[in-house]
C-alpha cells in the first residue's frame, strides 16, 4: 500500500509517517521543509527501521506531483502540507490563502488527473469560529472563523464536499484536530519551530532551556477559570494514529466524513504550564501578555463519533505530553 504524505517532515506530518511504516506502508513524503529539516527523514527511520521516500518539492508544481502520482502506485495521500501560524495569518492573508487553498487546488487537480481519489486532509477546530460552545461537535455550522488560517482550512473543507458531489469516486476524510503537544517517546522527533514559537508547547520548553527569558501568556481577561484560554491539548502520537484509521476507512468507501481528533478535555494556559513544572521540575517564568488577534476563549471537542465510526480514541495523558516535549527539547540541547 503506497501512500503519499504532503508536509511528511513537519511536526504531525512526522509522527504520522513513522506510524504509516510501523503498519508496512510504503510512504513517500512531499515536502518544501519551509517549516521542517530534511534530517527528520533519517530519524524515522532510526525509529521505524524503514526510509520513506523523500522528494523535497511544493504541492502548488503540479509537473512534480504529477510524476510522482505517475511513477508510484499511489492509492492515497494523506494531506498536511500548507501554513499554520494563526497570528501570521492576520499579518500576511494573503500568502496564506495562495499557499493552503490555492495548494491544495493544484494537489487535487492534480490527483484528479492521476485517478487517485482518496484523501485524508488535515483540518482544524478553527472552522468551528467563535459562536459555537464547546464541546464541539462535527454537526456543529460552521463558517465564522476568526483568522485567515481558520478560513483558508474551512474554505478546503468546502472544495473537498463539493469535489465528492461532483465525482462519486472520490473519498475524503476531514479531520479536525485541535492542539497537538507532545513528542515521539524516543525523543528523535518532535516540534521545531522556525524562530520565536507560535504554539504554547515548544514556547513553555525553550523557556524552561533557557533559550527564551519568559513565556507569554496571551490574556488573562477571558471567561474562563483562570482568565487564560482554554484549549483540547492532543498528543502528537494520538493523532498521528487518528490518521491512520481515517486513512483505512477513506480506502475503504467514497464519500466525505468529518472527524475530531482531540481528547475532549479543556486545559487553560496556565494549567499546562503547572503541569510541565510539577513533572519536569523545571522553571517557567512568564509575564502576561494582550490577547492575540483572532483567539478565541475556550476550545475543545466532543470526540465520540471518531471513537464510533474510526474505532479511535486519545490515549495518552497531559502528563506523558509535558514528558515527552521535554524529552524532544533536551535532545534538540544536546545536538546544539
Amino acid at each position: 500500500m503506497s501512500v503519499l504524505v504532503t508536509g511528511g517532515t513537519g511536526y504531525i506530518g512526522s509522527h504520522t509517517v513513522a506510524e504509516l511504516l510501523a503498519k508496512r506502508y510504503y510512504v513517500i513524503i512531499l515536502d518544501n521543509l519551509s517549516n521542517s529539516k530534511r534530517d527528520v527523514v533519517d530519524s524515522i527511520e532510526k525509529i521505524t527501521g524503514r526510509t520513506p521516500q523523500f522528494v523535497e518539492g511544493d504541492i502548488r508544481d503540479k509537473a512534480l506531483v504529477g510524476r510522482i502520482l505517475q511513477e508510484e502506485p499511489i492509492e492515497a495521500v494523506i494531506h498536511f502540507a500548507g501554513s499554520k501560524a494563526v497570528g501570521e495569518s492576520v499579518r500576511m492573508p494573503l500568502e496564506y490563502y495562495h499557499n493552503n487553498v490555492y495548494g491544495t487546488i493544484c494537489l487535487l487537480e492534480t490527483m484528479r488527473d492521476a485517478g487517485c481519489k482518496s484523501i485524508v486532509f488535515s483540518s482544524s477546530a478553527t472552522v468551528y469560529g467563535g459562536e459555537n460552545v464547546s464541546p464541539l461537535r462535527e454537526d456543529m455550522p460552521e463558517g465564522r472563523t476568526t483568522n485567515p488560517y481558520g478560513t483558508t482550512k474551512l474554505t478546503i473543507e468546502k472544495i473537498l464536499r463539493e469535489l465528492c458531489v461532483s465525482d462519486p469516486e472520490w473519498s475524503v476524510s476531514l479531520l479536525r484536530y485541535f492542539n497537538p503537544i507532545g513528542a515521539h517517546k524516543s525523543g528523535l522527533i518532535g516540534e521545531f519551530p522556525n524562530g520565536e514559537p507560535n504554539n504554547l508547547m515548544p514556547y513553555i520548553t525553550q523557556v524552561a532551556a533557557k533559550k527564551l527569558k519568559k513565556l507569554k501568556v496571551f490574556g488573562s481577561d477571558y471567561n474562563t477559570p483562570d482568565g487564560t484560554g482554554v484549549r483540547d491539548y492532543i498528543h502528537v502520537v494520538d493523532l498521528a494514529k487518528g490518521h491512520i484509521r481515517a486513512l483505512e476507512r477513506v480506502l475503504g468507501r467514497t464519500g466525505c466524513e468529518t472527524f475530531n481528533l482531540g481528547t475532549g478535555q479543556g486545559y487553560s494556559v496556565l494549567e499546562i504550564v503547572k503541569s510541565f513544572v510539577r513533572v519536569t521540575g523545571q522553571k517557567v517564568p512568564y509575564d502576561i501578555a494582550p490577547r492575540r488577534e483572532g483567539d478565541i476563549a475556550t476550545c475543545y471537542s466532543d470526540p465520540s463519533l471518531a471513537e464510533k465510526e474510526l474505532g479511535w480514541k486519545a490515549e495518552l495523558g497531559l502528563d506523558e505530553m509535558c514528558e515527552d516535549s521535554w524529552r524532544w527539547e533536551e535532545q534538540l540541547n544536546q545536538e546544539a
